[in-house]
C-alpha cells in the first residue's frame, strides 16, 4: 500500500514500555511483505500520529519483526514520512563526525527526555513496505529517529545510551508523569 492509504487506514494501539522482553532483543528481519505486513505498518502509522511521535519500531507495539515507520521533519524543516524494513544504519565516523546533543525521548518511556548527543546525519537503507531498496539520507529530527529506531530493531532502548546517573534521572521523570500514560495509551 502507499504510505498515505497506510497513513489513512489503522487503528492505534498500546505501546510496549521499556522492560518489555521485545524491546530488548533483535527483531526477527521482514520477509513477507503481504497483507498482514501492510496492516502492522497502518496500526504503526495511526499509533504514531495518536501518540504525536515522529516514528515508531514494530517492537513498540509488541510485534518483533525489522521495520519501522516516520513521520517527521528533516533538516530542512521538509516533513517526511515511510516505512523502513530491515533497516540497517550508516553515520559519520572519526574525525569528520558532527555530534548533536539534543534532548530526546521515546513513546516507549512517555514523558520522560533526556540530552543525547548523536551524529547530525544519518544513512539509513533498507526496504519499503513493498520489498524494494529504499535510502535515506537526513539530519535534523528524521535523522535522529531513524538512529533511534533502528536500535529498537536491535533491541536498544536510547536509556542503553545513557550513563547511569543520567538513565536513573530519566526513569524518575518518567515516574513523575506515569499517570498520564495509561497502560493501553494512546489507544
Amino acid at each position: 500500500m502507499p504510505v498515505a492509504e497506510l497513513l489513512r487506514l489503522g487503528a492505534p494501539r498500546p505501546i510496549s514500555r521499556w522492560g518489555d522482553p521485545v524491546l530488548h532483543s533483535p527483531a526477527r528481519q521482514v520477509a513477507d511483505f503481504g497483507s498482514d505486513l501492510q496492516d502492522l505498518l497502518a496500526d504503526m502509522f495511526a499509533t504514531n500520529t495518536a501518540a504525536n511521535g515522529a516514528g515508531l519500531a514494530a517492537a513498540q507495539i509488541g510485534t518483533d519483526l525489522a521495520v519501522f515507520v516516520y513521520d517527521c521533519t528533516d533538516e530542512t524543516g521538509v516533513r517526511r514520512t515511510g516505512v523502513v524494513c530491515n533497516p540497517v544504519i550508516q553515520v559519520d565516523q572519526g574525525q569528520g563526525r558532527i555530534l548533536v546533543e539534543l534532548d530526546e525521548g521515546c513513546l516507549s518511556l512517555p514523558g520522560a527526555y533526556a540530552e543525547l548527543a548523536r551524529p547530525e546525519f544519518s544513512i539509513c537503507r533498507g526496504q519499503d513496505q513493498y520489498g524494494d531498496p529504499v535510502e535515506i539520507t537526513a539530519g535534523g529530527t528524521l535523522g535522529r529517529c531513524l538512529q533511534h529506531e533502528t536500535d529498537h530493531i536491535n533491541g536498544m532502548v536510547f536509556g542503553d545510551r545513557l550513563s547511569r546517573r543520567r538513565r536513573k534521572q530519566l526513569y524518575q521523570d518518567h515516574r513523575d508523569v506515569a499517570d498520564e500514560y495509561p497502560d493501553d495509551w494512546p489507544a
